[in-house]
């Protein structure tokens, strides 16, 4: 998250610099990468050009006399659009440019050169941040711009910018909004309000528009109706705090959607009204349904995907992109505002396959629903402002979110004694106020209550998290804790199974939990649902493993791949699974046996199904199951075992587990059994 000093100063009143709120914010737990000015250039000064004519020596460079306020100066300038009356950025004798660059007195071809006329890029500005003309050359200031000011200043480009490395549980801290508080509690500042002030039509949007949600993955659907656009340039004070924030502008219309996405830390999205049927609908995607979206891609959807639809066609990806088919262009007169709350899994889900986004982010770290409602007013009270719209009245509202804020309750006791501190009941009523939270003390319980965009905030533990930060971990005393010792304890049971196996010649193993989905369902016939992970590091390792067993043949293959044949090993793990919508683990013996096996002083046996019967009779009566046990043909195949050597092994009437030789051409030849 990039956060301009200029944007939130709006809202809060700061005055310190931008290092110092980059190393408090760090105090209170919020970490960042670099701290510093927007533009790094230094001596910079507008100039008028007076004269503009070719090199003598050159068909492609200008000499040009250049006034600067105090003096005029001869300037050689290779820009192809350099011309005489221009009031354009000047780095003099000394200055510093982005890149180590150094600007010096110097002779071009003959030429006397007493600086530099400058494009953006040359002062640091990015090119996906430029107009196809400033691409192309240097920047042209206004005819408004005065020769020995300050350019970076007049194009409102003095800004200050953070760039913090956020934890995932403080999506607040995706807002300028949300900053604002979080600097108002480190400060003691009141935060501002937001201007939602804007008129309405009498026209309602009801009365012509509908929404159909038609899943439960969106929570809420907001909709309202702007009417007479007027699509042009953004205001200077929106392009450069867009800007300052990494985004780029395009126009007032699709501005305003990143700027108040910024703002409150809700994404918007725009349609053009007039391609739509008057309605919005949204649903899950039928399996290979395919949309056009914003960037000129065909994408071919999943059963995963949300989609807005108009009813007949699929028009966005909720959360992630929007159609081509809607949207808005130069000539786009009406416009359906969307705010919405989304899914966040099944954001990321899709996210990941199409785009990862600044919208996508915030769905995927979650949303205030209060913000929302906030988020569209605000939408189209700059819309009325800035892009001439009038507003329909009305709001075409779904709702299915909580919005309550939370009450959580603390005593004094718990917060100093998780904190090591002595932290008096007033400073922590004082903390709580500083955060935007009330606080009621009665004796040592407090009870607070935490506003719904602090959606990180759940429990009393979090509350004292909260104390301590603002607090300062730095003002606590450092002590030794002083907690009861626990004696050490271990699973008798377990230890002695690990022992008997060892002792019969097996080595343990401790393999990896994570597999590949195709492969856990391999050598077993039960039924369960895999436990998949949301985010894997990687294919190979997206699941949770349901028997150890698919590991201990990940070994095998390693070890028969470096030369060692005869393998005899065992390990005793979890596996994972979901059943009836509840997630289980069991802790599993597994053993592997292939090759020979060590049955005394040089002697060797082919290992085979009656080693390995062996040794699980020797593990039951070890734990006291003798006579108790029984082998049984299984009553159904597995596709991975051999049909002929197979059993299950059966306890007090009960299966408890099988062995196995493995059949499948890959392991036939080396009589593996498990």
């Amino acid at each position: 998250m990039k956060l301009s000093k200029n944007f939130v100063k709006d809202y809060i009143d700061i005055d310190v610099d931008i290092k110092t709120l980059a190393e408090d914010m760090t105090d209170a737990g919020n970490e960042y990468d670099e701290a510093g000015k927007l533009i790094n250039a230094t001596n910079l000064i507008i100039g008028e050009v007076k004269t503009c004519e070719m090199h003598p020596d050159s068909d492609h460079l200008h000499v040009c006399t250049v006034d600067i306020g105090k003096e005029v100066l001869n300037i050689v300038c290779g820009a192809p659009n350099v011309a005489k009356g221009q009031k354009v950025i000047v780095a003099q004798n000394g200055a510093e440019l982005p890149g180590g660059i150094k600007i010096k007195k110097g002779m071009i071809r003959g030429q006397e050169s007493n600086g530099m006329i400058c494009s953006l890029s040359e002062i640091g500005i990015d090119s996906k941040f430029q107009s196809e003309e400033d691409k192309k050359g240097i920047h042209v200031l206004g005819d408004d711009a005065k020769p020995g000011d300050d350019p970076i200043k007049y194009m409102g480009l003095d800004d200050e910018v953070v760039d913090f490395e956020l934890t995932a549980n403080r999506g607040d801290l995706l807002s300028i909004l949300g900053m604002a508080y979080e600097l108002g509690a480190i400060y003691d500042k009141k935060v501002k309000d937001i201007d939602l002030s804007h008129k309405e039509e009498k026209e309602n949007i009801n009365d012509s528009f509908k929404l159909d949600i038609k899943t439960n993955n969106c929570k809420m659907f907001l909709a309202k109706k702007a009417i007479n656009v007027n699509i042009k340039e953004s205001p200077d004070f929106i392009k450069n705090r867009l800007l300052a924030s990494g985004i780029r502008p395009i126009n007032n219309v699709v501005d305003i959607s990143n700027y108040v996405m910024l703002e409150t830390g809700q994404p918007l999205h725009f349609y053009d009204a007039d391609r739509l049927n008057d309605k919005i609908e949204v649903r899950m995607a039928q399996d290979k349904e395919k949309l056009t979206t914003l960037d000129g891609i065909d994408r071919e959807l999943s059963e995963n995907d949300i989609v807005i639809s108009d009813g007949t066609r699929a028009i966005g990806l909720a959360g992630v992109m929007g159609g081509l088919d809607t949207e808005i262009e130069e000539n786009t007169k009406n416009i359906i505002i969307e705010a919405a709350i989304f899914d966040g899994v099944k954001v990321r889900i899709t996210s990941k396959k199409i785009v990862r986004s600044e919208a996508s982010n915030r769905f995927e770290k979650g949303l205030d629903s209060n913000r929302t409602y906030m988020a569209i007013e605000r939408a189209c009270a700059l819309l009325e402002k800035y892009a001439d719209a009038k507003i329909l009245s009305g709001t075409a509202v779904y709702d299915k979110t909580e919005k309550e804020d939370k009450k959580i309750e603390v005593t004094l006791e718990k917060i100093n004694r998780i904190l090591g501190s002595n932290i008096s009941l007033n400073e922590v009523i004082d903390i709580f106020r500083r955060l935007g939270f009330k606080a009621e003390a009665k004796d040592e319980n407090i009870t607070v209550t935490v506003p719904r965009r602090r959606i990180d905030i759940d429990i009393a533990e979090d509350l004292i998290e909260e104390v301590g930060r603002i607090y300062g971990v730095n003002h606590i005393e450092g002590k030794l804790p002083k907690v009861p010792t626990i004696p050490g304890k271990f699973n008798r049971e377990l230890r002695s199974i690990r022992n008997k196996m060892v002792a019969l010649g097996l080595n343990e193993v401790l393999s990896y939990v994570l597999i590949n989905d195709k492969e856990v369902n391999r050598f077993t016939n039960d039924e369960f649902e895999a436990v998949k992970l949301l985010d894997p590091m990687s294919e190979d390792r997206n699941t949770l493993r349901y028997t150890p067993i698919t590991s201990l043949f990940k070994i095998y293959e390693y070890n028969v791949a470096h030369g060692n044949k005869d393998i005899s090993i065992f390990e005793l793990g979890k596996g994972f699974f979901k059943r009836q919508g509840e997630y289980g683990e069991e802790l599993k013996l597994c053993i592997l046996m292939t090759g020979e096996f060590y049955t005394g002083i040089n002697e060797r046996r082919a290992v085979d199904f009656y080693i390995i019967k062996g040794i699980i009779e020797e593990m039951l009566n070890s734990q006291g199951y003798e006579n108790r046990y029984s082998f049984v043909v299984p009553k159904t195949a597995i596709t991975e075992l051999h049909p002929g050597q197979t059993a299950d092994i059966i306890v007090n009437g009960k299966a408890i587990g099988v062995i196995r030789k493995s059949s499948s051409r890959a392991y036939r030849k080396r009589r593996i059994c498990s």
